[in-house]
């Protein structure tokens, strides 16, 4: 899978796991170049706390466009540390 913004791969991995329709793709698939740390954070209540990061592709920002959650609750230990995007990425084989 890979997750494409502004034309351009942020992250690519054979190994993503798959929740309520979002890929979450191993911390180590993304190419950190692209993304900055994000002081927003929501909270699911089967998942945890998630932080977020903003995508800089080509002088553009794409807002809290990726989240992880760095700690899950046990439900959802699958996705603990992955990372997930919207707002616009596309997610594709």
């Amino acid at each position: 899978m890979k997750a494409i913004w502004n034309n351009t791969v942020v992250a690519e991995s054979n190994d993503t796991v798959v929740v309520e329709n979002n890929h979450y793709f191993p911390a180590d698939s993304i190419k950190r170049e692209f993304f900055e740390e994000s002081i927003a954070h929501t909270t699911c209540p089967w998942k945890g706390r998630a932080s977020y990061y903003s995508l800089r592709v080509n002088g553009e920002l794409n807002k809290d466009a990726a989240w992880y959650y760095p700690e899950t609750k046990e439900a959802a230990k699958q996705i603990e540390g992955r990372v997930a995007f919207w707002k616009g990425v596309k997610v594709e084989k």
